[in-house]
């Protein structure tokens, strides 16, 4: 297994830097099963934080880069089964995807509830907004 950094995906989304493109692709390209490609959850906030806030991705494309994630038979994403609930979540609802994630994280950590003062996150990501 290969830890992708968060460089390495942004190179293979956003295709910004012609060289290191190139060689996150050929990277990505030869993954497979045998010898997946690990992101972990730190590496996939970074990711969406990266394309949002620098390359300005709107929700689609983030929901789009998420699903190639974790449609990908190569990659092996940490929590696998948490991420997709909270793509489920940000798809449905306005939260942004990191909210969705701590959401769902707490809940499979087995949090009876999780707390916050973002009502769009109380509102669309089960959390429960602390008034």
């Amino acid at each position: 297994m290969i830890g992708l950094d968060t460089n390495i995906l942004v190179r293979y989304f956003v295709k910004d830097h012609p060289e290191q493109t190139r060689l996150a692709s050929n990277l990505i390209c030869a993954l497979s099963p045998m010898e997946p490609g690990w992101v972990g959850l730190t590496t996939i906030l970074e990711l969406i934080w990266a394309v949002k806030k620098i390359y300005h991705v709107d929700r689609a494309g983030i929901i789009q880069i998420l699903d190639t994630l974790i449609a990908s038979r190569d990659i092996v994403i940490e929590n696998g089964d948490t991420v997709r609930q909270a793509l489920w979540l940000h798809r449905i609802g306005k939260a942004d995807f990191a909210d969705c994630l701590i959401a769902c994280s707490a809940r499979a950590a087995g949090c009876t509830r999780t707390v916050t003062f973002d009502q769009i996150a109380a509102r669309d990501a089960g959390i429960q907004l602390l008034a």
